[in-house]
């Protein structure tokens, strides 16, 4: 009976999900986009951007002082040629989380798409232990970073990163990301031991020459682009 009992508990045990977190995680959206399945040209120089200056090997002011990030991950075709340049400057893979918008695929059939890999990331960064205590990229849809919208339409199923991950414990992160900012990072440091967002930093890119012409307009103001820029707007 107490070996029953033993190996009862021990079962119970292995079936709650293991807490092992990452210890940093940065979280950018994708470019400006000229459809649902590319990048504009302003789209393509942000990504060009991001690896010269922020995110890729040898980058002038580059977020990783210790060395590449741990894991590089996307979701869509759009956060996939973003950060395409900064992980092929590592020689290091992208792991994506697909949703992949298809020819007459409804809105709210994509959305669900990427809302399931949301919290498939999230759920694998949390419990998977190849993430403890490590430093990944996220590029992503903004409206899966943070939006009041999403997350009142799903109270009891988060499908943010701002939920999943907590974020909406700090004050001075937004609860959506507005629509005309591509130029963003949240900076997120982690507690591995519990999973617990400790700190983030909302950090505004700022390019020079030869990038000067990508927008880095204020959160919630308008980045300039017309439809001569051949940019969605």
């Amino acid at each position: 009976m107490t070996r029953l009992i033993a190996a009862a508990l021990l079962a119970a045990a292995l079936a709650v999900p293991a807490v092992a977190a990452p210890s940093r995680i940065v979280i950018l959206r994708h470019g400006e986009k000229a459809d649902a399945w590319k990048l504009c040209a302003t789209g393509d120089q942000r990504a060009a951007a991001l690896a010269a200056i922020d995110l890729g090997k040898g980058a002038a002011s580059s977020l990783f002082a210790n060395g590449a990030p741990d894991a590089i991950m996307a979701t869509t075709l759009h956060t996939l040629e973003l950060v395409a340049p900064a992980a092929a400057s590592w020689a290091a893979p992208i792991i994506l989380w697909s949703a992949v918008p298809t020819p007459g695929m409804d809105k709210a059939t994509f959305t669900d798409a990427v809302s399931a890999r949301t919290r498939e990331a999230v759920a694998d960064l949390l419990q998977n232990p190849r993430w403890n205590a490590k430093t990944v990229v996220m590029v992503w849809e903004h409206d899966h970073i943070a939006s009041a919208k999403l997350d009142t339409a799903n109270p009891d199923t988060p499908v943010t990163l701002y939920r999943l991950l907590g974020l909406d414990a700090f004050a001075d992160v937004p609860a959506t990301w507005p629509g005309e900012n591509y130029d963003y990072f949240l900076d997120v440091r982690i507690d591995p031991a519990t999973g617990k967002p400790t700190e983030v930093d909302v950090i505004r890119q700022d390019f020079p020459a030869p990038y000067g012409d990508v927008p880095s307009n204020e959160w919630g103001k308008p980045n300039g682009l017309t439809a001569a820029s051949g940019c969605e707007h």
